[in-house]
């Protein structure tokens, strides 16, 4: 029986399942590829792809389909007494609650836990609604809340040590070499061995509950995933060895990416005449010309990164790709004769030209906004409402294409001449440069882990908003408070899968710019390190029902990689600091939302007519 009469709970419980789901593209899969796109590997464009691609396949194949954690695992189910519009209420208000506060944390570039969020306002909600004695505040067999402030504190560490381990694996077996570049490309199968049978127990263990891979007998899970990651090793062998020898050793810029389908045909390909002269990708964080001081901490105005999407100006004077805010074009004489605000300022002017320049729609939303100014007056005078019709149009374009255009690695780097600026120098004046040879086989790895972390990201972490969502529309449908697993509609996956995709893309850059090189110098090859690091811990903590962030864990990574340059300088604690703030206060404040938000409802004075 479906009860219409809460058709308007299950319409708002929708709406913000929805905003959930948004603000976990933005919050938590955006740091989740900020290490990929702050490493170079790949293009904050192209971590747009492959994480739609990725999150929704995990999330629509193999995502978890039951809300038990969620449901059971916090406030006893019980603890409803059947009553099902009670049970629609109260996870309404816990996503309300939990989107209210991450998109409030999103918009401040703070980073936070979407599942620690929803979590914690269960928890309050179970207060409001039963009291504080039933809600479950020991182990719970790894589903309370104390299994959730045991993850808090362990997790980033234990993600640390085990990114850091692999990272000086690679330093002393490649680095460190003499010809680091022969190491690099020689050695990369082992490195992909590691990398495959990481992946292949994410999979396994993290990220296809539903596929019940996981309950598989010892030896076939040992023989599936050490048959995997040996099978991607000789793979490597045969076809990226050969490819990587030719474009790295022998620098043959003929060489394809598509190339690689030869494999040993290239061993003895050839290589041009002036092959000396070719040049690989080019990794470092900031990318200089010579005898240039311009744009953010060094960053030549006129200087392109392969990947990072900065600007290019067309013969035409159109401007294919837009630069941050951060990055001006101004000297370092005249840096320091502004103050911060007027740095700022400039910075922001500077950007703003460039935007109203560009001739494709953001340009002209840009334009748009800029030459139809709200007049004087409330909004709803006629010549005001006609000047919206024409600025709503534009903000949208604005909004959906911003990212689009967004350079995370200036924005990074910071603003020459104010004290994060020359914070972030001080970082990456402690962290030793690598070849952009090595790092390059390096790439091709991070890759390979920044995918499968996205695919068990989404089969996993989807059911921090399916969970309750389900649990509402399955209440609203039945009439009944939700059994203690109540199966989750593949369009509810597909529709949240959706919005997390939809997070990143547009809103994305707003958490990455602040993530990656803002806590330390990234590269391929520690990028890699952080990500496998990150993947080993959510896996541990999974043998042992134990709740835990993968944003947390690749954020204890980053640490990790960054102190194995040997020095503190060389990690920006500042941000770390703030990191650990945001993550303590989500526990309080999105339970308390949640707490205050049923109490109201729920206690609010009705009539009966």
């Amino acid at each position: 029986m479906v009860l219409h009469q809460y058709d308007y709970i299950f319409a708002i419980g929708t709406l913000f399942a929805m905003l959930d789901a948004y603000n976990n593209g933005a919050n938590d899969v955006a740091n989740s590829w900020a290490t990929s796109v702050s490493s170079r590997s790949i293009s904050y464009r192209q971590a747009m792809i492959f994480g739609t691609v990725f999150e929704m396949l995990g999330a629509i194949t193999v995502g978890a389909r039951t809300a038990d954690t969620i449901k059971n695992g916090i406030i006893p189910n019980s603890a409803f007494q059947g009553n099902a519009g009670v049970q629609m209420l109260a996870f309404t208000c816990a996503l309300a609650a939990a989107s209210s506060w991450v998109m409030w944390c999103t918009r401040h570039s703070a980073h936070v836990s979407s599942t620690y969020s929803l979590i914690s306002a269960v928890a309050g909600v179970g207060v409001a609604t039963v009291g504080a004695s039933q809600v479950q505040w020991g182990w719970n067999d790894g589903k309370g809340l104390g299994a959730i402030f045991a993850g808090l504190g362990m997790a980033p560490a234990i993600s640390g040590g085990f990114a850091a381990t692999i990272f000086l694996l690679i330093k002393f077996v490649v680095h460190v070499r003499k010809s680091p570049a022969k190491w690099a490309v020689y050695t990369s199968p082992f490195f992909f061995l590691i990398a495959g049978t990481i992946c292949t127990l994410s999979i396994v263990y993290k990220g296809s509950p539903n596929l019940g891979l996981g309950k598989k007998p010892a030896w076939y899970i040992a023989a599936v995933t050490m048959g995997t990651g040996g099978g991607v090793a000789l793979l490597s062998a045969l076809f990226f060895v050969p490819f990587a020898r030719a474009k790295i050793l022998k620098k043959d810029y003929t060489v394809k990416w598509w190339m690689f389908i030869l494999g040993p045909l290239l061993w003895n390909r050839p290589a041009p005449a002036d092959a000396e002269s070719a040049a690989v990708p080019n990794y470092a964080v900031v990318q200089e010309e010579e005898e240039s001081f311009h744009g953010s901490s060094g960053r030549s105005l006129e200087s392109e990164s392969l990947d990072s999407g900065s600007q290019k100006k067309t013969d035409s004077g159109d401007i294919t790709a837009i630069t941050t805010p951060a990055e001006k074009n101004l000297s370092l004489v005249e840096a320091n004769k502004l103050s911060y605000k007027e740095l700022m300022e400039e910075s922001e002017k500077k950007f703003n030209s460039r935007l109203y320049k560009s001739r494709g729609p953001i340009g002209w939303a840009m334009r748009t906004l800029r030459d139809n100014p709200m007049g004087p007056g409330q909004i709803f005078e006629w010549h005001n409402v006609k000047i919206m019709a024409k600025r709503i149009p534009a903000m949208v374009v604005c909004g959906a294409l911003y990212g689009l255009h967004y350079d995370i690695h200036a924005a990074q780097t910071g603003t020459e001449g104010t004290p994060d600026g020359d914070r972030m120098k001080r970082v990456y004046a402690n962290a030793k440069k690598y070849p952009n040879e090595v790092e390059h086989t390096y790439s091709f790895i991070q890759v390979l882990t920044a995918c499968t972390a996205s695919f068990a990201h989404g089969a996993n972490d989807i059911g921090n908003s399916v969970g309750p969502w389900a649990v509402i529309y399955s209440a609203w449908k039945t009439g009944d408070a939700a059994a203690a697993k109540a199966p989750v509609p593949v369009w509810q996956l597909a529709v949240l899968s959706a919005m997390i995709s939809i997070g990143l893309i547009t809103y994305g850059y707003n958490i990455m710019k602040v993530m990656g090189n803002k806590i330390t110098y990234h590269s391929p090859s520690r990028g890699c390190s952080m990500e496998m690091g990150a993947a080993i811990t959510v896996l541990v903590f999974s043998q042992y029902s134990l709740p835990v962030s993968t944003s947390m864990c690749i954020t204890g990574a980053t640490v990790g990689v960054g102190l194995c340059n040997g020095t503190l300088k060389a990690v920006n604690f500042q941000r770390v600091g703030l990191l650990l703030f945001s993550w303590i206060m989500t526990i309080p404040i999105a339970g308390t939302l949640g707490g205050v938000l049923m109490g109201l409802f729920l206690n609010a004075p009705h009539f009966v007519s």
